[in-house]
């Protein structure tokens, strides 16, 4: 196993410890979980970086990257809905947007092609750190809780996820509207052999019987 699949693992590693801080009442623990928070987050620039100046992009750390991130994201803004610190619907809408793509890359594998991440997506990515490392600091810190960046962090974060969400799925059409096209004559020239056999094999049966 090579260091930026490591440190993809290790950030779904760092999941459940996230969750714990976050949830357990205690001195300072909150802070302790943005640290957490943050340090997994560095791994995702990490490993890509990584990767891809070593060469060592491999297919497991292909589906195991944006994995993660979602893991990490989802399990923190779903644990933040329990401390009553954001409104539940805006993260259904955010987690529902994780999940939609999460099934549109996996059907866009299963037709033999892969969804780059975009602008848009990335961009998401780290307004979701921000947003949610903000939320949690405005409970110690009031001049950030002055300026309700949390929440105004909160409202990209789901504007974003939403147009970068149609833009895969417009990417997925694209493409897989192209791949169909391309298949095509290949499948009428298919479909013309079937039919031709098919007329050849009542005549071969009666051939069988005389």
């Amino acid at each position: 196993m090579n260091v930026p699949t490591s440190l993809t693992l290790l950030r779904i590693f760092f999941v459940p410890l996230l969750v714990v801080l976050l949830l357990t009442k205690g001195h300072n623990l909150d802070l302790w979980a943005v640290a957490v928070f943050l340090l997994a987050a560095c791994t995702d620039f990490l490993d890509g970086y990584l990767a891809r100046k070593r060469g060592q992009i491999t297919t497991l750390g292909i589906l195991l990257d944006p994995m993660a991130d979602k893991l990490l994201t989802c399990s923190a803004f779903i644990s933040l809905v329990e401390l009553g610190l954001v409104p539940a619907w805006m993260v259904v809408i955010i987690v529902g947007r994780e999940l939609a793509v999460s099934g549109l890359r996996a059907s866009a594998s299963a037709e033999g092609f892969a969804l780059e991440a975009s602008e848009l997506g990335k961009t998401k990515m780290v307004l979701q750190v921000v947003a949610i490392t903000v939320i949690v600091l405005e409970r110690h810190y009031t001049v950030i809780g002055d300026f309700h960046s949390g929440i105004v962090l909160l409202w990209l974060v789901m504007l974003f996820a939403l147009a970068s969400a149609a833009q895969y799925f417009w990417s997925f059409w694209k493409k897989l509207s192209a791949g169909a096209r391309q298949r095509g004559p290949r499948a009428v020239v298919f479909r013309v052999g079937e039919e031709v056999q098919e007329k050849k094999e009542p005549q071969e049966r009666d051939v069988a019987a005389h």
